[in-house]
C-alpha cells in the first residue's frame, strides 16, 4: 500500500521536523543561558512564547462543497488512503451533515467530540463550548481499525427529525426565505430551508459540531482538516463564516465536474468564499464522469479544459488556481497502489500546489518570528555582558594603577569607593519617580487597547443597528466603528511614541550622572495591527450589505456575528497590548539589571580592596581574578553568539552539522 499524497506528506514532514529541531535548539538555549545565570525574566518570557508558538502552530485547511460533491471523498484520498477504505462516509445518501473538524492534540486520547445540535438554543459560541467538555458526547476511537473507524465516524451523518418550530428555534428555519420548505431536495439548487417530510416535520442535522482527535501522521504533523457541508450549514452557524473559515490557511472548494457552477455553488462562493483573504483552490471534481468510452480522449480533456474555464469565469479566478481532478480514481489509486489510477485522477498536480505555496509561506512565517526574537535577545544579552566586562575593566584599571602603592593609598581608594556607591544609590529616588510616570502612562496606553473598548464599540455598533430599520446602514455603523478602533490604534501609537522619548531622554540622564550603560530599542510599531484591522473591516463588511439584509434581521444571526467580530477585534488589540507591554518589560527589566549588578560591582570592589589592605599578595590576586573573569565573560559572550546564530541557521534550515557535535564545540 503506497503512503497518501507524498508530496504533500514529505513538506509536511519536513516543516514538523524543521519546528522539532528548533524547539530542541530553544531549549537547549534557555538551559544554557539559565546555567550561566542569563535566563532573567525577559529571557525567560520570549523563549517560553516562541517554544510555545512553534508546537501550537498548524496548518488549517478547509473544504468546501454543497452536496454530492465529493468533497469527503477528495479528503479520503488526501489524508486517509492509508487505512485501505473510506474514513469519511462519502456514499450515495451518506452525506456530512455537520461541519467537521480533523486534527490532533498530543497527550489527548483518539476520539470523535460530537456537539448536538440543541446547543443552538443556547448562547454560547462555539468558542466557548469547546471548552465545556461536558456539552460533548465523545465516542473513543482508540484502537480501532480502518472498518470500524469508518463506522464510528459515520455518526456524522446522522439526523433527526423536528417539527418547523423547532427548526426555527434553532436557526435552521426562516420564514423570510421565498422557497422555505418547498425544495425538492435536489443539490443543484438547494438553498434555505429544508425540505418538508409528509408528516409535517424536518430532517435537520442530530450534531452542531464535530471535531475529530485521531493520531494520523499528517494531523500528528500540525494538519488541520475543516469539512464544511455547503450552504445551509454555512448559513445556520455564522460563526464559521465569521470565525472559523477566516482562520484558515488555505480553502478548496469543491464543484462537480459533471455539474459545473451551479447556482447553489455561486450563493456559496460570492456569499461566503469570493473575498479572497486566503489561498484560495477551486476544485473540479468527478472528471471521470465525462469520460466516454465512445469519445476520443482529446474530446474528453477538452470537455474537461471548457468546465474549467466556465468556473474560471463564473467564479472569477486564476485558471492556475482550478484543478480539474477525480476524487474516486485517487482514492482508488492510492488504496490499490496503481501509480497509473492515481496519474488519471490528477490529484496530484492538485497537492503539489497546496504544498509549494503553503508550506513555505507557514515556514517563512514562523522563520520570521524566529528572527525577531533572536536580535531582541541578542542586543539584550550583548547589553547585560558588555556592561559586565565594562565594570571589570574599571577595577582592573583601578587595581594595577595601585601596584607599588603603599596602604593609605589603598585606604584612600576604598573610601573614594564607599562614595561612589553612596553617590551611585541617589539614583534611586531619580528611577523610582522615572517609574512611576512610566507605570502611570503605560497604564493610559494600555487602557486604549483593553477588550473593555472593544466590546464598548460592539456595544455601539449593536444599538446603532437595534435603532435602523432593516438594518439597511449597517455597513455604514460598522465602518464608522472600525474607524473609530483605527484612532483608538493611532492614539496609543501616539502615545507609544510619548513613552519612547520620555525613557530615551531619563536614560541619556541616567548615562550621564551615574554611568548607566542604557540603550532604548525602537518603539513599538501598531501598523501591522492597523492593517489587520482594515482585514477585519473588509471581510466583515462583506456580510453587512443588502445580500445578508434578511440574516441580519434574525436576533441569532447578530449575536454570533458580534460575538465572533469582539474576538477577532480583542485578538487584534489583545496582541498590540501585549507588544507594547513586552517592549516596557525590556526597558523595566534592563534599568533593574544594571542596578543590581552595579551594586553588586560596587560591594566586590569594596570587598576587593578590604581584602589587600591586609595582605599585599591580594592585589596580584584580584588582578589575576579579574583577568580571568574577563576572558570568561568574554568567552560566554561568544557562546551565546554562537547559540543565537544556530538558532538562526536552524530557522533558515542551512545548519546541517549534527546537534550534540555543535554543543560540544560550544562547549569545548
Amino acid at each position: 500500500m503506497n503512503p497518501p499524497n507524498l508530496t504533500l506528506a514529505h513538506k509536511l514532514d519536513d516543516l514538523s521536523t524543521w519546528r522539532n529541531q528548533l524547539e530542541r535548539e530553544l531549549a537547549h538555549m534557555g538551559q544554557f543561558l539559565a546555567d550561566q545565570d542569563l535566563r532573567d525574566e525577559l529571557v525567560a518570557e520570549q523563549l517560553l512564547a516562541l517554544r510555545q508558538r512553534l508546537s501550537s502552530d498548524k496548518l488549517v485547511v478547509a473544504f468546501v462543497a454543497e452536496f454530492s460533491r465529493g468533497k469527503s471523498e477528495l479528503i479520503n484520498a488526501m489524508f486517509f488512503a492509508d487505512t485501505g477504505r473510506r474514513i469519511l462516509p462519502s456514499a450515495p445518501g451518506r452525506t456530512t451533515m455537520c461541519p467537521v473538524e480533523l486534527g490532533y492534540e498530543t497527550g489527548q486520547k483518539s476520539c470523535l467530540w460530537l456537539l448536538p445540535i440543541e446547543t443552538r438554543k443556547d448562547t454560547q459560541s462555539l468558542a466557548q463550548l469547546r471548552q465545556m467538555p461536558a456539552a460533548w458526547k465523545h465516542i473513543s476511537l482508540e484502537g480501532l481499525d480502518g472498518e470500524a473507524l469508518a463506522a464510528a465516524v459515520g455518526e456524522v451523518t446522522r439526523t433527526r427529525a423536528v417539527s418547523v418550530d423547532d427548526a426555527r428555534e434553532l436557526g435552521l428555519w426562516h420564514d423570510d426565505d421565498a422557497q422555505g420548505g418547498q425544495q425538492s431536495g435536489s443539490d443543484s439548487d438547494a438553498t434555505g430551508n429544508p425540505s418538508l417530510r409528509p408528516d409535517g416535520r424536518v430532517d435537520v442535522p442530530a450534531w452542531r459540531h464535530a471535531r475529530i482527535n485521531y493520531p494520523h501522521p499528517l494531523l500528528r504533523r500540525g494538519l488541520v482538516v475543516l469539512d464544511t457541508p455547503g450552504l445551509n450549514a454555512i448559513g445556520a452557524e455564522p460563526e464559521l463564516t465569521f470565525g472559523v473559515l477566516p482562520a484558515a490557511h488555505a480553502l478548496l472548494f469543491v464543484l462537480g465536474a459533471d455539474t459545473g457552477v451551479t447556482r447553489s455553488d455561486l450563493a456559496v462562493w460570492r456569499d461566503y468564499l469570493g473575498n479572497g483573504a486566503m489561498a484560495r483552490y477551486v476544485v473540479l471534481n468527478k472528471i471521470d464522469t465525462l469520460f466516454d468510452p465512445l469519445l476520443d480522449d482529446e474530446v474528453v480533456r477538452s470537455q474537461i479544459e471548457s468546465q474549467c474555464d466556465a468556473a474560471t469565469q463564473a467564479l472569477q479566478v486564476s485558471r492556475a488556481d482550478v484543478f480539474p481532478i477525480s476524487a474516486r480514481q485517487a482514492l482508488a489509486g492510492r488504496v490499490q497502489g496503481n501509480e497509473s489510477e492515481l496519474a488519471r485522477s490528477r490529484l496530484p498536480a492538485l497537492e503539489a500546489a497546496i504544498a509549494k505555496e503553503l508550506l513555505p509561506q507557514r515556514r517563512a512565517l514562523l522563520r520570521g518570528v524566529v528572527h525577531d526574537v533572536m536580535v531582541r535577545l541578542e542586543a539584550h544579552l550583548g547589553r547585560r555582558l558588555n556592561d559586565q566586562r565594562r565594570a571589570v575593566a574599571e577595577e582592573l584599571l583601578e587595581l594595577r594603577g595601585l601596584r607599588g602603592k603603599n596602604t593609605a593609598t589603598v585606604r584612600q581608594m576604598e573610601r573614594r569607593t564607599a562614595e561612589e556607591s553612596r553617590d551611585f544609590e541617589q539614583c534611586t529616588a531619580r528611577l523610582q519617580a522615572l517609574r512611576s510616570i512610566h507605570h502611570r502612562t503605560l497604564h493610559e496606553l494600555l487602557d486604549e487597547l483593553s477588550s473593555e473598548r472593544v466590546r464598548q464599540a460592539a456595544a455601539e455598533l449593536q444599538r446603532e443597528l437595534d435603532s435602523q430599520t432593516l438594518r439597511l446602514g449597517a455597513r455604514d455603523s460598522f465602518e464608522r466603528m472600525c474607524k473609530d478602533l483605527r484612532a483608538r490604534l493611532a492614539q496609543a501609537q501616539s502615545r507609544s511614541d510619548e513613552i519612547h522619548n520620555m525613557l530615551s531622554g531619563s536614560y541619556l540622564r541616567l548615562n550621564s550622572d551615574f554611568a548607566f550603560s542604557l540603550v532604548l530599542g525602537q518603539a513599538p510599531d501598531l501598523s501591522r495591527f492597523v492593517r489587520e484591522l482594515d482585514t477585519i473591516r473588509r471581510n466583515y463588511a462583506h456580510y453587512l450589505g443588502l445580500r445578508h439584509v434578511l440574516g441580519l434581521t434574525r436576533p441569532k444571526f447578530m449575536d454570533q456575528f458580534k460575538r465572533v467580530l469582539i474576538s477577532k477585534l480583542r485578538v487584534v488589540f489583545e496582541t498590540a497590548s501585549a507588544e507594547i507591554e513586552l517592549w516596557n518589560k525590556s526597558a523595566r527589566v534592563q534599568i533593574d539589571t544594571q542596578l543590581r549588578e552595579r551594586r553588586g560591582g560596587y560591594s566586590r570592589r569594596l570587598d576587593a580592596l578590604q581584602r589587600i589592605q591586609k595582605a599585599s599578595g591580594d592585589l596580584e590576586e584580584r588582578i589575576t581574578e579579574l583577568e580571568a573573569q574577563d576572558k570568561r565573560i568574554a568567552q560566554l559572550h561568544a557562546r551565546v553568539l554562537a547559540n543565537v546564530v544556530r538558532v538562526r541557521e536552524w530557522a533558515d534550515g542551512v545548519s546541517e552539522s549534527p546537534q550534540e557535535s555543535a554543543r560540544q564545540q560550544l562547549s569545548a
